[in-house]
């Protein structure tokens, strides 16, 4: 963590808080830590696309009558 923070330019507890979901990031700031984990900003988005995909048909598979969970993407 210490690295991508580095890396980054962002300090290691925003990127925690970030990690933990306690902040949210401006674009700019995803961008710096894609480039710092060696990706783009949009291989980061399609990455995390792809866990929210897999997160709701896990949750449509355990509880198909709830309409919705709160579960936000803001890019």
């Amino acid at each position: 963590m210490k690295d991508v923070a580095e890396a980054a330019r962002i300090s290691m507890p925003y990127l925690s808080e970030l990690e933990r979901g306690l902040k949210e990031a401006s674009s700019e700031v995803l961008a710096a830590a894609a480039r710092a984990l060696g990706l783009g900003l949009g291989d980061l988005l399609s990455l995390a696309q792809q866990e929210l995909t897999r997160y709701e048909t896990v949750r449509r598979r355990t509880a198909p009558t709830a309409r919705h969970d709160g579960l936000c993407l803001v890019a």
